[in-house]
């Protein structure tokens, strides 16, 4: 599939930059090339023959290995077999679960007594950022 710059970058970035099958960490200016570190392609997550299209919703960054050897089976079998049920964290999408995560750890302020309800709410905000910021939502 050819694509322009701007659509390869907002491709790679949902993602950000890694494969969306294994994880492996992709380089950017590697697009297509194959042999070189980083490698990657445009995978379909439902491929053409199967009715895919080439919408944005639909092309996920995948390292050339993991693009083959799916060919047009499922996107789901194909994580499932490196232990994953969705797609990576973009940048944007990681930040927005840590701060989500840190309000709800917050909450738990409110079932503190007053004189330590500033010290549950900074521990419990944190505490949630860091839950947020490391797990993937599967």
């Amino acid at each position: 599939m050819k694509a322009d710059d701007n659509k390869l970058e907002r491709i790679y970035r949902r993602t950000d930059g890694q494969c969306h099958i294994c994880r492996k960490r992709l380089c950017f200016g590697n697009y297509g090339a194959i042999g070189k570190r980083g490698a990657w392609e445009i995978e379909h997550s439902r491929p053409r023959s199967k009715g895919g299209t080439d919408h944005l919703n639909n092309l996920y960054a995948a390292c050339i290995s993991c693009n083959r050897s799916k060919g047009n089976g499922t996107t789901a079998s194909a994580r499932g077999a490196n232990g994953y049920r969705t797609a990576p964290l973009s940048k944007q999408q990681r930040s927005l679960q840590t701060w989500k995560w840190g309000a709800a750890g917050s909450l738990v302020a409110l079932f503190v007594p007053p004189p330590l309800r500033l010290v549950a709410f900074v521990a419990g905000a944190a505490a949630g950022a860091l839950l947020g910021h490391d797990s993937e939502p599967e």
